[in-house]
């Protein structure tokens, strides 16, 4: 899990203090390992960090701290980002949370703020075509999703715009895949408003109680 805006201690202490174990894994493209391994997905997005995910929860499966047929995944910010393509490479979550994350890259391109770090990493989509279309395989393979999910975000997030959100829910919504859309009025990346940072920590409760716990 890497729910970005909250501290990230309270947010693992929340989920664990109401039954669940959490896993964070220090996936490659991450921080706290130098520049090499922060580097090592750049124009390469969902596929380093997704095998590192998935070794990471088969290794407390096989040490029998989680059970595997109640799996669920969750994440904001570039923690959404991955939370999509993991459930597009993995039909093994029972509940996945996508908070501030998208699916189809190429439509984030000149309408969030990076498009300095996309040109120069990637290049522009009417260049490097064929790798926006990978980098954008939640959404063009969202077919392969069968995992019930929530999405969440801010309607003036300008990093990573709702709109990454809303195509992923329609995209699963077209699939009949139980999925739910939750857009905060006012809210950017970080929210602000208490009543809204407690909204948020309730619903994401609540689909994993919903799914996960039976």
């Amino acid at each position: 899990m890497d729910f970005g805006p909250f501290p990230l201690q309270l947010e693992r202490q929340f989920f664990a203090a109401n039954g669940y174990v959490v896993l964070a894994v220090n996936y490659r493209g991450s921080a706290g390992r130098g520049a090499n391994f922060t580097r090592s997905i750049a124009a390469d997005w969902g596929n380093k960090e997704v095998a590192d995910l998935l070794a990471g929860i088969d290794h407390i499966v096989k040490m029998g701290l989680a059970d595997p047929d109640r799996l669920g995944i969750g994440g904001w910010s570039y923690g959404g980002l991955l939370t999509d393509y993991t459930i597009a490479s993995d039909s093994r979550f029972k509940a996945a949370i996508s908070g501030a994350g998208s699916g189809n890259q190429i439509s984030m391109y000149g309408s969030d703020q990076y498009v300095v770090q996309y040109d120069n990493e990637v290049g522009p989509p009417w260049r490097k075509l064929e790798d926006w279309l990978k980098l954008s395989y939640p959404f063009f393979k969202a077919d392969s999703i069968h995992t019930p999910t929530l999405f969440l975000g801010g309607d003036k997030d300008f990093n990573v715009p709702i709109i990454g959100g809303e195509q992923m829910y329609q995209a699963l919504r077209s699939m009949n895949v139980p999925t739910q859309l939750v857009v905060y009025p006012g809210e950017c990346h970080a929210f602000s408003r208490p009543s809204f940072i407690r909204d948020r920590l309730e619903r994401d409760l609540a689909w994993f109680d919903k799914y996960l716990k039976h």
